[in-house]
């Protein structure tokens, strides 16, 4: 059974790099590099998720707004991004991420847009990252910290992304999921490294290869824990780990009210 899991994830990651790299192109054609780069608001403040952590004031909790994902299918298409972000602000969120993904997971540039018009914390642009294209995108749409995803890049396509992400003034996250992924890729202009607790060959997800990981990654960069999180008591754990950031999306965004789910979390998390 796993092996058809790792076949069918891997797919679905070939999948989702094959079309991007079909989207990218198209968006090209449409719009020009130096067009979009026109379009960069040179006088936006970028909102600093690295001070937001480094203040520690809040509970650390990075609340993601996403409609889909192609293992659940649709998860949560019935509010306005204003009223998911607003009600994530308001609940003492340290971040928002919001998918820009269309075809899998639902997302679009209008969801960046309309969440920084709503809201004044930082906001990561969460999305398949291969190109510098995307990354003048994200700046242009009012994001303030990228995605680079260990798995999808070569450690030198990785290095040129992040290198080019700083000089936009973007905030970096890089994502791993192995010892591999991490070793390979570390370098100066990454700011925070995740973690993601779902393994890419069986689909299951633990919070161990955070602890795992946690270890070696080294002190300078912020630790962040992807994936599968759902109670305090794992939140505390992580904690205790050395993590600060904690990326949830589905557990808030299954419920009625995304918003209030993530201010019960937190109330939580800083009353336990």
């Amino acid at each position: 059974m796993h092996d058809n899991f790792s076949k069918k994830t891997l797919n679905i990651l070939e999948k989702i790099i094959s079309n991007k790299k079909s989207e990218i192109e198209k968006a090209k054609a449409l719009l020009s590099y130096l067009k979009l780069e026109q379009l960069i608001d040179c006088d936006q403040k970028n909102v600093s998720l690295k001070k937001s952590f480094l203040e520690n004031t809040k509970a650390g909790i990075i609340a993601e707004h996403k409609r889909k994902s192609p293992s659940k299918g649709i998860i949560n298409d019935k509010f306005s991004v204003e009223f998911i972000t607003q009600g994530y602000e308001n609940a003492g969120a340290s971040a928002l991420s919001i998918l820009t993904d269309s075809d899998f997971f639902g997302g679009s540039k209008q969801d960046l847009f309309d969440a920084r018009k709503a809201t004044n914390i930082p906001i990561l642009r969460k999305d398949f990252i291969i190109d510098e294209y995307q990354l003048l995108e994200a700046k242009a749409w009012g994001a303030d910290v990228i995605l680079l995803i260990a798995a999808n890049l070569e450690p030198s396509k990785l290095l040129e992304l992040a290198k080019f992400a700083k000089s936009l003034t973007l905030e970096v996250l890089m994502e791993v999921h192995d010892e591999k992924e991490l070793l390979s890729n570390i370098n100066p202009y990454i700011d925070f490294i995740g973690v993601n607790n779902r393994n890419l060959k069986t689909f299951e997800v633990s919070i161990e290869n955070s602890l795992k990981l946690a270890d070696l990654i080294p002190n300078e960069f912020i630790k962040i824990a992807e994936s599968g999180l759902n109670s305090v008591h794992e939140i505390n754990i992580l904690k205790k780990a050395g993590f600060k950031g904690f990326l949830i999306g589905e557990s808030f965004m299954k419920t009625e009210n995304p918003g209030l789910a993530c201010k019960n979390l937190i109330d939580e998390i800083l009353n336990y």
